[in-house]
């Protein structure tokens, strides 16, 4: 076998989960074979450049083997060789997630639990006490 369909063999190759992932993600651009932009039915052989678009990245790989089957992930990653530059990219942008990680995933979404909204509800009783206004109170205005 000399050719074979990119999304088959990105299936193979265990980049995406399903062929009809690895067909929707080329539909949407975010494959491109030695520089050019292509569509699922589009054949690679050994020897051809595959760059991928995952989660802000660009994975750039070199075609090693050709597989139709998908098999365990030692041997997928025999039909593809990583480039110095695309593990240099990597590596860095892994790097910058541990130094500093993206402050949106620290906040909590949804409801608060019950413990949460005890938490809460006692922080405000705190912060105000029985104090039903955030003006100040003056002897003023209890003098009648």
């Amino acid at each position: 076998m000399e050719k074979l369909r990119i999304d088959k063999w990105l299936w193979a190759a265990r980049f995406y989960k399903t062929r009809s992932l690895a067909s929707d993600e080329i539909d949407k651009g975010r494959v491109a074979v030695n520089g050019q932009d292509v569509k699922p039915a589009r054949e690679v052989k050994v020897g051809d450049t595959v760059a991928l678009r995952r989660e802000g990245l660009t994975r750039t790989v070199v075609v090693r083997g050709i597989s139709a089957m998908r098999g365990p992930a030692p041997v997928a990653q025999q039909l593809y060789e990583e480039t110095a530059d695309s593990v240099r990219e990597r590596e860095r942008s892994a790097q910058q997630r541990r130094e500093a990680p993206e402050p949106s995933l620290s906040i909590e979404h949804g409801r608060p639990t019950k413990r949460g909204r005890r938490e809460l509800e006692e922080q405000s009783r705190q912060g105000w006490g029985d104090r039903w206004s955030a003006s100040v109170d003056d002897d003023s205005s209890s003098k009648r």
